[in-house]
């Protein structure tokens, strides 16, 4: 009862797992693989079921089967050195140096087993598995596996080692060139690391440097990011666009800084063009909807949310976009939504900063820190930042928020995003005011386009007293930017000062630009009944909240 093992094999190429998986229980289970007589067959034969029960995304099975495999194949060489009962029987199964020659490769049975147990997110099991593979065995495809792991593991300096590896190995490993710049690596010894041996036309990889200057190039872009050099970053990914037009990944690496540095519609243009090159890209797809919700694009981002769940329902990007949709209609929800991203991969930070953003507008700023703290141990970026600092004014705890604010600044020297933070800490308190104005002001100067500072420097006007400056400000700023929250607050400064025409106005600028603007429609109530000659605060003291909410929803969408 012959069961053709070789056919397994032409099923599983053929992409045929389903009837590779059933014709290995048949070859498992026959005479001929018996764990006795033939414990090589049987060990070949559990390595087949075990490939085609991982190609069908049964995990724990594969990895039962491919350990079941790796003990009968420690039987193999014992059988060969003691003449047990089975070797007596004649062995008609078997040719006759089939227990010397075994078809299974151990290590690479092991790295299976390693790359089950990361598809179920036990790195801790893969790890200890592929440290069981010797070092020479390895080859590239288990290096970087091998780097990633000791990452996930917080031992940096063994992954860097790894990474490195795999650069010595192969200069176009783009993972661990990407790696190792976020691991703090210089791009000059990343570079450094490229084969300098000739390949087969003579030349080496990188002595025909020209040709290969945009991979040089591409480092250092990436190594600029990495230390928060956006700016820097930003010219390189550019120059590199303009060699290799319509590169999806440049594409969605440029949108990305200019969605870290303020450049919304920029960065819109950009993955709108990553779309329409590929329209079934989801990688970076949350991070777009996070802008549109910023921008209040809810009719696009209902469409590019609806894309996505027709695309692939199961991808982290999806679920944080759903949790973006839904932050409007129903917070429960939009949080659900962010804790599935991060229960199908525990290292998406987009649904860390989502987790946190939504924990701290439900008035939960304990957890919105721990939140923001996975984000940052992951990889910091200025909405982990924003947040934290956000999150523990919330809890009152200044030191911890001025302590969050520096590390910000100290982390991105050049952004005037972390100089308004150490701001934000300053103005929270009366004390601090003064400071916070000087800081303000600096953020200004470092970016003058910064419409956030913008905001919190007239708010502190306005809480001084300094109705004026406050106006003459923020009517500077009305001559480049649309934006309904700059009419918003020059909305509540006109209405303080009883000018309740130009409010009206404000107001009504505010909601044609955005229609959904809460701070608006609720100044415009109040508004409304002042005009009427009542006393807008006789009901409920609604007026402090006014300043507040605005304020709130500014952060809201500067932390998005």
């Amino acid at each position: 009862m012959e069961v053709p093992k070789d056919q397994i094999s032409t099923l599983i190429d053929q992409g045929l797992y389903s009837s590779a998986q059933m014709l290995g229980c048949f070859l498992v289970s026959s005479p001929a693989a018996n764990a006795e007589s033939s414990p090589h067959l049987k060990s070949e034969s559990l390595v087949l079921l075990g490939d085609a029960l991982f190609r069908e995304r049964e995990y724990r099975r594969a990895i039962h089967t491919y350990k079941q495999a790796l003990q009968y194949y420690k039987i193999i060489p014992k059988q060969n050195s003691t003449t047990t009962r089975g070797s007596l029987q004649s062995n008609r199964s078997s040719s006759p140096n089939s227990f010397n020659v075994s078809a299974i490769n151990e290590n690479e049975v092991k790295f299976k087993i390693a790359s089950c147990y990361c598809a179920l997110s036990d790195n801790r099991a893969a790890l200890v598995e592929m440290e069981g593979i010797p070092s020479k065995a390895r080859n590239l495809q288990m290096i970087l596996l091998m780097g990633k792991l000791y990452r996930y593991a917080r031992h940096n300096r063994a992954a860097i080692a790894y990474y490195k590896e795999c650069l010595r190995h192969c200069p176009y490993v783009f993972e661990a060139i990407i790696a190792l710049a976020e691991l703090g690596v210089a791009a000059k010894d990343i570079i450094s690391l490229f084969p300098q041996t000739p390949i087969r036309s003579g030349k080496t990889p990188f002595d025909h440097l020209d040709s290969n200057r945009w991979l040089l190039r591409y480092v250092e872009a990436q190594c600029c990011i990495a230390s928060n050099d956006y700016k820097g970053g930003l010219e390189l990914f550019l120059d590199l666009l303009q060699r290799f037009p319509n590169n999806i990944h440049l594409l969605l690496e440029i949108a990305k800084v200019e969605a870290v540095i303020g450049k919304n519609d920029e960065a819109i243009i950009n993955f709108e063009k990553a779309r329409s090159i590929d329209p079934y890209l989801i990688t970076c797809m949350d991070e777009y909807a996070m802008i549109l919700k910023k921008k209040s694009d809810y009719s696009m981002l209902n469409k590019l949310v609806h894309d996505l769940l027709n695309i692939d329902p199961t991808r982290p990007e999806v679920f944080v976009a759903l949790s973006v949709l839904w932050e409007t209609k129903d917070e429960r929800g939009a949080l659900t939504y962010a804790e599935k991203s991060i229960r199908t991969d525990e290292r998406h930070i987009a649904g860390f900063i989502m987790k946190g953003n939504l924990l701290l507008a439900m008035k939960q700023p304990e957890a919105a820190v721990s939140a923001f703290r996975n984000a940052q141990e992951l990889r910091p970026d200025i909405r982990s930042y924003q947040g934290l600092v956000h999150s523990y004014l919330a809890l009152s705890k200044m030191k911890e928020a001025l302590y969050a604010a520096r590390e910000a600044m100290k982390a991105m020297p050049q952004s005037a995003k972390a100089l308004k933070l150490v701001g934000d800490v300053h103005a929270s308190n009366s004390g601090g005011r003064e400071k916070a104005k000087k800081f303000y002001e600096s953020a200004l100067r470092l970016e003058p386009g910064y419409l956030g500072a913008a905001l919190a420097l007239a708010e502190l006007h306005v809480i001084e007293g300094r109705n004026g400056d406050a106006v003459s400000l923020l009517e500077r700023y009305l001559k480049d930017w649309a934006d309904d929250s700059l009419h918003v607050k020059l909305a509540q400064v006109f209405a303080a000062t009883n000018m309740l025409q130009e409010a009206l106005s404000h107001y009504q600028a505010a909601l044609r630009m955005n229609p959904q603007n809460e701070a608006a429609k609720k100044g415009l109530e109040r508004l409304e009944k002042q005009m009427k000659g009542l006393d807008p605060d006789a009901p409920d003291d609604d007026e402090d909240n006014e300043v507040d909410d605005a304020d709130g929803d500014q952060e809201e969408n500067e932390l998005l």
